[in-house]
């Protein structure tokens, strides 16, 4: 369990809460062959874009879907109401996610001069993006169109259990500081080189998750200095790893395909990833995150 500043005031205007809501229209269809959603989980888990067009961690290329709206008859959110402090981070999940999002945006306002806040939203089933409808099984996404970062609050459960990751909180901060990595890379303008180089062990694909990783890692490093996480353990820390190696593309390949094919890799092996986590961590300077020169 993570260690939050007890006193710390959570910002709860830093996300949208949609859980509970009904998303109008179809379900946006994905995957295909015998592996149906799970091509989906795989490619887009943390951040991944089977779908091309422009930007990476999210749904872009998906221009012709319906315009699908937040059903009427909503329940409104209490999340302002019950996710008050950082005491209540560790008693409720959504208040810990609101924590690391709060930790996260102050990390990146602190270090880059050009930044601007990125807002979650949290959902249960489906909800529509400026980069398309998407559903819970696509798991936690950046979107660039809006400049939103998309989560299922469940998606913790569905990488322990499905993906062997270890169930510590801080998996959940890993997931969140590496999407907002992409944010970061968004406005650096990083996600616009990628184009079409998409596959591959030496891809700018794989090389653009790497370095959200990385920042994540980096993230961690100084996540005590915001105000809201109290310490960082190594418990915590072997949490983030855990869960950076279990969205392994060979680990996945392995569990779904019984085979290791580097060239459809698009976010890098288990290893990778967590080497370049652990170089964020080690170094705590998102300036050592250069995962674009030379080898990976």
């Amino acid at each position: 369990m993570t260690d939050f500043q007890d006193d710390a005031q959570l910002d709860t205007s830093q996300v949208e809460d949609q859980r509970g809501r009904r998303v109008a229209g179809r379900p946006l269809a994905v995957g295909g062959g015998g592996l149906g959603i799970v091509i989906v989980i795989i490619t887009l888990l943390l951040g991944g874009n089977p779908f091309g067009g422009s930007g990476t961690g999210g749904l872009g290329g998906l221009s012709d879907l319906n315009s699908n709206v937040i059903g009427e008859g909503a329940p409104a959110s209490d999340i302002a109401t019950v996710c008050k402090t950082g005491a209540d981070a560790e008693h409720r999940e959504d208040c810990q996610a609101v924590a690391y999002i709060n930790s996260v945006n102050t990390f990146w306002e602190s270090t880059f001069a050009d930044y601007t806040p990125a807002v979650t939203v949290f959902f249960t089933g489906s909800t529509d993006t400026a980069c398309g409808q998407a559903t819970s099984e696509v798991g936690p996404f950046y979107c660039p169109r809006d400049k939103k970062v998309y989560m299922d609050l469940a998606f913790l459960a569905e990488l322990r259990d499905r993906f062997g990751a270890e169930g510590g909180s801080f998996a959940q901060g890993y997931i969140l500081a590496h999407e907002y990595g992409h944010h970061v890379q968004d406005i650096l303008g990083v996600l616009d080189k990628i184009g079409d180089d998409r596959t591959g062990p030496q891809s700018a694909a794989v090389r653009s998750e790497l370095q959200a990783d990385c920042y994540a890692g980096a993230w961690a490093g100084n996540a005590t200095k915001t105000g809201v996480v109290a310490k960082v353990t190594p418990a915590n820390i072997a949490d983030a790893l855990s869960a950076a190696s279990a969205v392994g593309d060979d680990r996945i390949q392995t569990a779904t395909q019984g085979q290791v094919n580097p060239e459809k890799w698009t976010h890098g092996s288990a290893a990778q990833r967590q080497k370049w986590f652990r170089s964020g961590y080690d170094s705590a300077d998102p300036r050592n995150c250069d995962t674009f020169a030379g080898s990976i």
